[in-house]
């Protein structure tokens, strides 16, 4: 215990000098930008930063890269709170009640809020990093694909909770995002499955556009019904919404220290990571909060507190396979695993003995990023807090330009954009029909896992995998909160003394054109899964589509078949846990203003297709800003000018990043050259 004592003495001593401090404060620096960007993530950051790490000692690379990669999930809420728009897949589950706050006039309650539930999940999860190597390393030991299997299957049974009072639609949603996630090459034989013909789709759909498709792009599209700001209301000034925030924090103490033990472990899991942690935590907390299931998806706080201090101490967690075994818990941690092979770094024993003080300084950096990161955005929370309050010709251009840009990085194809476009469509018309979104990208992650673990555990197990202690528990959790909701209402009707449904003639209804196209889908990839040529491709999608179908259809009966002058129960009733269009427009207006947004959208890719990205953002700038609320023309210009420059500085001169391609480009490769993103 001494010698540890020592070794983090010694390491945060050599941590403290003002060089690696100031590397430190880049890396916190640019992952706060990163994180506010859509589209980017921590991933692509530590790439473009590791090769600056070459020349550097190693604890100079180990405060620049952990400063970054800590602090990403900090600056992720800010668009998610603001506009509904995830910075990063880490903040998907904040947009529920974080953006409803917003539209509340509570921005900067939630920002705030945000910012202290990462600043100590951040610091709980480096805690448990430092002590936790020794311990963990005999129990990571016993972690296989069995139990990953169960830990993934049980995320699946968490949309039970997410899905509000309507489990079977839910769960049928999920397993159709699990079926997506298995378009492509099946990664046991091979076989290409659904990827109808295209190229794009050999390696299987990018989750970027996806669930920008899914999430953000229908919050925007409702801001354009509205036209109005994202809140017309700030109900609390700067200082107090802060304080409130940061109150609001330390009055649910519980709930942070709970959701940051959740995602420390399953940081600590290789191959969960970042994107369902959010999910875990805000579904435990939508299932153990006392009157959740009234008020998440409403603007609850603890829908923002839950996730957020869960992603940032899934960090210190992720570096503890990492770390240990050198099997990194991430794709940022691989990146970070290269750099330690750089800078001479063994994965192993030896960074709990002879580099010890290393390990300390990985922990060290993680605390005092956290703290920096959190304290940055606390300087800056008012001035962003504001931003919801500008009208919508002013945010939306710039979120849609830089949305499109940051979609484009899933594959660095034109099919991303499609991605974008089509599944933007769907995710705006669950919206309208109050279907659940959360469990279509939970199950959409976890599919390429679930179909892996699930190959692993039965060649090597057969069926034993089933009666392994952890597995056990863990499906009997699933199976708890699969039924759990049906049980609840069944109980509740019974007190009520509602008598059972009976069988009642066919009775449709608008609304059921979903479950109907979903089971339309559905069969017909069932049917294609029938033509594969190898039995290992046609497994998990035969038990994942069967699944998936039989809830559905249990759930359209239950719909079609009540009694004629019952409301719709479980299915009917409108999700509470996600956002709902507010309905004061005509539906006529509606439609209207929805169709022009996405015929923007696709304006901007067609001229982006011609010109090229940035010749095309001042002029949908201007057009925009012009044709939906005319808007000064010195206005316009400055607009145009300030989201070009910043654009072009940001992508081009800094990140480097790809651009699409273009007609113009490509007949002119001198103009190319001299304007990158043509």
């Amino acid at each position: 215990m001494e010698f540890m004592l020592v070794a983090a003495g010694e390491a945060f001593l050599q941590l403290m000098s003002l060089e690696r401090m100031g590397w430190l404060a880049v890396g916190v620096f640019v992952g706060l930008i990163i994180g506010i960007i859509p589209g980017l993530g921590g991933v692509s950051a530590l790439a473009l930063l590791l090769p600056f790490t070459f020349g550097m000692d190693p604890y100079s690379a180990i405060a620049l890269l952990l400063g970054m990669g800590a602090v990403t999930t900090t600056g992720d809420s800010i668009p998610a709170i603001l506009f509904g728009v995830p910075g990063t897949s880490a903040a998907q589950a904040t947009c529920i009640d974080g953006y409803a706050m917003a539209k509340k006039g509570e921005a900067g309650r939630a920002l705030s809020a945000a910012y202290t539930a990462s600043m100590i999940g951040g610091i709980f999860g480096a805690f448990v990093l430092g002590i936790s190597i020794p311990i963990l390393r005999p129990i990571m030991l016993q972690i296989g694909a069995p139990e990953l299997l169960a830990f993934s299957v049980f995320g699946i049974s968490m949309v039970a909770v997410l899905s509000g009072r309507a489990p079977l639609i839910g769960v049928a949603v999920a397993g159709m995002g699990v079926m997506l996630a298995m378009i492509g090459s099946d990664p046991q034989g091979g076989e290409l499955r659904w990827t109808l013909g295209t190229l794009y789709l050999f390696d299987g759909m990018p989750l970027l556009p996806f669930a920008l498709g899914v999430f953000a792009l229908p919050e925007l599209v409702d801001l354009a019904i509205k036209r109005t700001s994202v809140s017309q209301v700030q109900k609390f000034n700067v200082r107090e919404g802060m304080w409130q925030g940061v109150k609001d924090t330390f009055s649910h103490k519980w709930l942070i220290f709970k959701c940051s033990t959740l995602g420390t472990i399953v940081g600590a899991i290789p191959g969960l990571g970042s994107s369902v942690v959010d999910w875990f935590a805000y579904g435990f907390a939508a299932r153990t909060e006392k009157d959740a299931k009234l008020t998440f998806g409403t603007g609850d706080v603890r829908g923002v507190l839950a996730p957020e201090s869960a992603a940032n101490a899934k960090e210190g967690g992720s570096l503890v396979p990492t770390i240990a075994f050198g099997v990194p818990g991430s794709a940022s941690m691989a990146i970070l695993l290269g750099a330690f092979m750089i800078h001479g770094l063994q994965p192993g024993p030896e960074m709990v003995t002879k580099n010890l003080d290393i390990t300390y300084a990985m922990v060290w950096s993680i605390a005092l990023a956290n703290i920096l990161g959190a304290g940055t955005c606390f300087l800056l929370s008012g001035q962003f807090a504001k931003i919801a309050t500008l009208r919508w010709t002013l945010t939306l251009p710039l979120i849609m330009s830089v949305l499109m840009i940051g979609a484009y990085q899933g594959q660095g194809a034109w099919g991303d954009l499609y991605t974008l476009l089509i599944f933007g469509v769907i995710g705006w018309v669950m919206k309208q029909m109050k279907w659940p979104r959360p469990p279509l990208i939970l199950g959409f992650v976890l599919g390429d896992l679930i179909e892996r673990y699930m190959f692993i555990s039965t060649m090597r197990y057969g069926t034993d995998w089933l009666f392994k202690p952890l597995v056990v528990i863990l499906l009997t959790l699933s199976v708890i909160g699969l039924f759990r909701p049906a049980v609840e209402e069944y109980l509740r009707k019974r007190r009520l003394g509602v008598p059972p449904r009976g069988i009642q003639p066919l009775k449709l209804v608008p609304g059921d054109a979903m479950h109907m196209v979903l089971i339309v889908v559905i069969c017909w990839m069932l049917w294609q899964a029938t033509l594969f040529n190898d039995f290992e491709s046609q497994v998990a999608p035969f038990v994942v589509g069967g699944i998936a179908l039989t809830l559905i259809s249990i759930s359209f009966a239950n719909r079609i078949l009540r009694r004629p002058d019952e409301a719709p129960a479980d299915d009917g009733a409108p999700m509470h846990m996600d956002m709902v269009f507010d309905g004061d427009q005509p539906r006529s207006v509606v439609l209207r203003r929805a169709a022009t947004f996405f015929g923007w959208l696709i304006g901007f890719m067609l001229s982006m297709a011609v010109f090229g990205y940035l010749p095309t953002v001042p002029v949908f700038i201007l057009a925009f800003m012009w044709s939906e609320n005319r808007e000064a023309l010195s206005l316009r210009i400055k607009m145009a000018v300030g989201v070009t420059l910043f654009l072009y500085v940001m992508f081009e001169a800094v990140l480097g990043i790809r651009w699409p391609d273009s007609v113009i480009g490509g007949w002119f490769p001198s103009l190319a050259a001299l304007i990158p993103s043509m």
